[in-house]
């Protein structure tokens, strides 16, 4: 008798009939093990359509919306990264009802048989609510902000950041111009800093703060929408379509603004830009904005086409108040309206500025009066700007010169016919411990004695003279085009008394030296960078020593990869570092742990990269190889859909960031805390050209 873990109707997402088009319902079962699915729900001996084994090297793929026959869907894929064409892809009309199913099977795939047994046997599981900190800097936090819907509870030091300094921090916080509180109940901030890459005419960004009655997800499906709906919460929003899909977590839109200052006079604006949203392990949402030319999508006659250099909203769950939902909805803005008369009357940008934040009230406004909402909203297909059949540039620029927006009616007939995404964290809160050994936890961590931590630091000084990579160490903090290891008190990680009270410390001294960084392009994926001759890691291996590489891979026309080469003596036998260099993949998998951080950049991107810890081998795939003195690790970015718009953000302002990041394994007992970084890295203001053609060995050095 099968032991059901979840089951229920879900769209088979992919098929097609020729001659019509429609959607497969089928009937997937979760079991301990296994995922399949039915025509129907299935009965005594009914053989599945198809199965799919779940164990420690699956992964699910958040696919994000997509319009799949007329309908716009929720879609994930599962699938084994050892065997990547045997998968199976489902999706759902509604972001809740994926969300459940993309939690159940990552628990399978994470737990082992008796404890999914415990946790997954029944219908659904209860939901509570838990702290979680959230830090939009050079932003400042000011909400108490709980978010987990998953069951887990925050650290206690997370609680302990949330809760103070609520009242003061507003005022003290260096970055921020000024505050003010409009007539409608929202908070304004205007951003200090200075930045050196934008254009006179562009403004400082604004952010405007308020809180809504109602779930993060009817908020996200509203802020999400192009149709006729949006005019009634949202009083800068004229007429909007989709340009292209790129995936589904990224989009290009079309978007006329409603601006009613001095209309006769002042011509009106519209936007062209890219859309890319996600949602974080804390329920909450990500919605990012930044402008990006398109060939359907050329000037329009009578517009001024405005640039938007960054924007978007962050939709964060509250704790519920009388029963009711509460979410904080923040709103950033940084546009650059062009036109002659911006530089005229700088009370024009400030005016239209405003009134794009004002969208945040409407938010508000429109849930306070809507108390029939439907339980499971769906999110309407928008409507395509050029045809799929507008192929060649003549019939596109026709269609850009003719290109008529629907009216109201037409919008509101359409969205009624139609029916119906950091990523993945560092799950703190997974860590168990019995409760006998809870209790005599205090005493133990009194009387332990420190362990010489470490036992796996490094005991003599590592000759970096002989290291070289073709991207330039230096230490200045103004440097541009180059690399320097990062302070790994940075960083925070779990300290020894975690798996007691949650607590993390700053990191610390790194366990290996980042000696080398390797910035490479080539016309295809570089794998095995390890076997080229002359890099760090064969320079280690002469000398005896143990090597570390990272190999970071950006796709695209062009391929990039970023390679940090880390170095020891040697490994202590029995440590974490070494068990996790000798382990298998799946364990590696289960362990990787990078910590990103944006400290200089712009909003949309340190929103886009976020800060969260991130387990690599369940977020994007990797592929270990394992030399005699030496470990590759080849992280393929391209292969998440969520990572790769990220990666659309950032790369065209690569330029203006600096970014630290910080690798780790994870730590799992007690056995293992503390937490040490393996190194860390600060790369600033990168240049794509300064990337070079490696010239890579036979595989004949691997092992």
């Amino acid at each position: 008798m099968a032991k059901v873990v979840y089951e229920g109707w879900m769209v088979r997402y992919g098929r097609r009939k020729i001659g019509r088009s429609f959607i497969h319902m089928r009937y997937f079962v979760l079991e301990s093990r296994l995922l399949a699915y039915y025509k129907r729900k299935p009965q005594d001996n009914v053989v599945p359509i198809k199965t799919l084994l779940i164990d420690g090297n699956c992964r699910v793929e958040d696919r994000g919306l997509k319009t799949h026959h007329g309908h716009m869907v929720y879609v994930l894929s599962v699938y084994n990264k050892k065997e990547k064409y045997h998968r199976i892809t489902m999706a759902a009309f509604n972001i809740q009802e994926a969300l459940i199913w993309k939690e159940k099977i990552e628990l399978v795939i994470d737990q082992d048989e008796t404890t999914v047994k415990r946790l997954m046997i029944g219908h659904f599981l209860q939901h509570q609510e838990s702290p979680i900190t959230n830090s939009n800097k050079p932003y400042v936090s000011f909400e108490y902000k709980p978010g987990m819907d998953n069951g887990r509870a925050a650290s206690s030091s997370d609680r302990e950041s949330q809760c103070s300094g609520q009242g003061d921090e507003e005022e003290s916080h260096p970055t921020l111009l000024r505050r003010t509180t409009i007539g409608n109940g929202l908070r304004i901030f205007e951003e200090l800093l200075e930045v050196d890459y934008l254009p006179r005419s562009c403004s400082r960004a604004m952010k405007a703060v308020g809180v809504v009655e109602a779930t993060c997800e009817e908020i996200f499906e509203l802020v999400m929408s192009m149709d006729g709906t949006r005019f009634e919460w949202d009083c800068s929003f004229q007429y909007g379509s989709l340009v292209e899909e790129v995936d589904g977590h990224t989009a290009i839109l079309y978007h006329r603004l409603q601006l009613d200052w001095f209309p006769m006079v002042v011509w009106p604006r519209d936007l062209c830009y890219v859309r890319y949203w996600r949602r974080n392990d804390d329920g909450s949402y990500v919605v990012l904005f930044r402008s990006r030319e398109h060939e359907s999508c050329g000037p329009q006659p009578g517009f001024v086409r405005a640039h938007v250099e960054s924007g978007g909203y962050n939709i964060s769950p509250l704790k519920p108040r009388n029963g009711r939902p509460r979410t904080q909805v923040q709103h950033l803005m940084q546009i650059d309206l062009k036109g002659w008369g911006v530089g005229y009357f700088p009370q024009f940008q400030q005016h239209c500025l405003l009134q794009i934040l004002n969208s945040v009230a409407g938010l508000r406004e429109w849930f306070s009066q809507t108390d029939d909402r439907l339980a499971v909203p769906r999110i309407p297909v928008m409507v395509n700007m050029t045809s799929d059949a507008v192929s060649s540039k003549k019939n596109r620029k026709t269609a850009e010169v003719s290109f008529q927006p629907p009216t109201l009616e037409q919008m509101n007939n359409a969205s009624r016919n139609s029916v119906l995404m950091d990523e993945y964290s560092d799950e703190d809160e997974e860590f168990q411990i019995q409760d006998s050994e809870q209790e005599a936890f205090p005493d133990r961590f009194e009387n332990e004695i420190k362990r010489p931590a470490l036992e796996e630091e490094p005991t003599d000084q590592i000759d970096l003279s002989c290291y070289s990579g073709n991207l330039r160490r230096d230490d200045r903090d103004n440097s541009r085009d180059c690399w320097r290891v990062s302070d790994g008190n940075n960083f925070r990680v779990r300290s020894k008394r975690f798996c007691y009270d949650k607590t993390k410390i700053p990191a610390g001294k790194h366990l290996m030296e980042l000696v080398a960084v390797d910035w490479f392009k080539d016309s295809k994926r570089m794998d095995h960078v390890a076997r080229r001759q002359g890099c760090a890691v064969q320079v280690a291996m002469e000398k005896g020593l143990f090597s570390l590489a990272v190999n970071l891979q950006v796709p695209g026309s062009t391929h990039y990869s970023m390679v940090f080469y880390f170095v020891t003596q040697q490994l202590i036998p029995g440590s974490l570092l070494q068990r996790f260099v000798d382990g298998d993949d799946e364990f590696r998998n289960s362990r990787l742990k990078l910590i990103p951080s944006v400290p200089k950049g712009s909003w949309i991107v340190r929103q886009s990269v976020g800060s969260t810890p991130c387990l690599l081998g369940k977020a994007v795939d990797c592929n270990y190889i394992r030399g005699s003195k030496y470990l590759e690790i080849d992280v393929d970015i391209g292969s998440s859909t969520v990572a790769n718009g990220v990666l659309g953000l950032v790369c065209g302002v690569i330029t203006t960031l600096v970014v630290d990041m910080a690798f780790l394994v994870q730590a799992n007992s007690m056995d293992e805390l503390p937490e040490r970084l393996i190194g860390a890295v600060r790369v600033s203001h990168v240049e794509l050209s300064s990337a070079i053609v490696p010239k890579l060995e036979s595989e004949s050095l691997a092992s």
